[in-house]
């Protein structure tokens, strides 16, 4: 079992990039795979999450090969061999290890298969709600068994047949929820509509138009006509924004602080920590942007200030709930109150993220109040490092890593193996900051890649 050591630095000054963006890469898996052609991936994430969706659609017949990897890892550049739409029955159980996302879509899309088979993850995904998908999937005539130990929950028996079209209005916001019923939609014969309480991640959307599958919006509803196969073509993956948080919030924290994150995605959906930390005082610059494959992406330079405490907005939360760990450390740095309140799906994430944030951050001498959709966080108190436990959540692991690089004494994160969910390298990238940050001049350090 990994930990991390963190201990205090004065400033940040560095150029990175941080590895592929964990949503589109397990969309880029799927969709590749149901393509008409071969088409080639780069910047592939190789987390275990997003490996474990690549493996899932092998096992449904999907050939890929490996064109460049990153050490010890995995795949970053694929050439994926699609099936025109047509998946065949795995032999075995499908292993989705820790990934709400990956099963959720695989559900949506294995669903419309003409043959059974059966998903799985590991204690935390099995305890993970699924009824949210399964009751859309079934509207739409899926037949999904739950059958897990807790009501609603993994393993999931899905005997695939062919669905009639929908239309289905979210009771929650949820991108994987939406994506789920898209990629059904697909296979059925008509117009297969999501309606979203709130706007939503959108990169599923974005990627069928890219592998040229049409969908329609109108206001927050998303048509998507059946029948369509995407069709083959070449697709390079931005970098992670959630990925790029920890390091934002780093280098915001820190009076005097300069950072430059390169090739990172900048999709409007996405992009509200952006908001939230430059309402808090930090100076983040777009200091370049593109338009790739339907994804923007561009470079971010992020200058340190004294954070004031700030509210995240209701309609802020659907798009910021990975981030929320780690913008909860910035707010235990910033002077005053920070209010985050109707987060309540916080509590079923890897973790329950708001007990967890709250339990560490009073661990480091924070001052925080729980309630059951959130917290208040009083800035401003000194933090002292601590033994903390990362609860197998990879987002708590990282966060209370930069937490520890504001804190007096010596941070010792335990049970750390989980960050391989999302950001392979972040050690490799914590330990180049520690180490480099004693030089002033740094600005160009080469931590451009996670190899390195």
């Amino acid at each position: 079992m990994s930990h991390f050591i963190v201990k205090a630095i004065n400033s940040l000054h560095a150029e990175l990039s941080v590895p592929g963006d964990k949503s589109m890469s397990h969309r880029a898996a799927i969709i590749a795979g149901l393509a008409q052609g071969d088409s080639v991936i780069r910047n592939f994430l190789p987390s275990e999450d997003c490996l474990n969706t690549l493996h899932a659609m092998a096992a449904a017949g999907v050939e890929y090969d490996v064109l460049e990897e990153l050490e010890g890892y995995g795949p970053t550049a694929l050439r994926i061999h699609g099936r025109k739409g047509k998946l065949q029955a795995p032999q075995n159980p499908i292993d989705c290890g820790n990934s709400g996302t990956g099963m959720r879509l695989l559900a949506g899309l294995l669903a419309a298969q003409p043959f059974t088979c059966e998903l799985f993850g590991d204690e935390s995904l099995s305890s993970r709600p699924m009824g949210r998908v399964i009751t859309p999937l079934s509207q739409m005539g899926a037949e999904i068994e739950a059958m897990g130990e807790k009501p609603g929950c993994a393993p999931l028996r899905i005997h695939g047949k062919m669905l009639q079209p929908t239309t289905y209005t979210m009771p929650v916001a949820s991108a994987q929820v939406k994506s789920a019923v898209l990629l059904a939609g697909l296979f059925c014969e008509g117009v297969t509509t999501v309606v979203q309480p709130a706007e939503t991640r959108d990169h599923t959307e974005r990627m069928l138009e890219a592998f040229g599958v049409k969908t329609e919006r109108e206001g927050q509803a998303i048509h998507l006509s059946g029948g369509q196969i995407p069709l083959a073509r070449d697709f390079r993956v931005p970098g992670d924004i959630s990925s790029a948080a920890f390091w934002i919030v780093a280098a915001a924290a820190m009076p005097g602080s300069r950072l430059l994150i390169r090739n990172v995605g900048l999709n409007s959906t996405r992009t509200a920590v952006i908001d939230v930390i430059r309402r808090m005082g930090a100076k983040i610059t777009v200091v370049s942007s593109s338009s790739q494959d339907g994804e923007p992406m561009g470079d971010l330079e992020i200058c340190g200030a004294a954070l004031t405490g700030t509210e995240i907005f209701p309609q802020e939360v659907p798009n910021l709930i990975d981030e929320i760990p780690v913008i909860a450390v910035a707010a235990a740095m910033a002077q005053g109150k920070t209010v985050i309140r109707n987060a309540k799906e916080l509590r079923v994430k890897e973790t329950d993220r708001i007990t967890t944030v709250v339990n560490n951050l009073r661990s480091m001498g924070g001052e925080v109040e729980e309630f059951e959709d959130g917290m208040v966080i009083t800035g401003g108190h000194p933090l002292h490092g601590a033994v903390m436990q990362s609860y197998g959540d990879h987002r708590i692991a990282m966060a209370f890593a930069i937490a520890g690089l504001f804190a007096s004494g010596e941070t010792v994160m335990e049970n750390t193996d989980c960050v391989n969910t999302s950001y392979p390298g972040f050690a490799r990238h914590l330990a180049a900051v520690m180490q480099e940050s004693t030089d002033p001049q740094a600005y160009q350090i080469p931590i451009l890649s996670p190899s390195h």
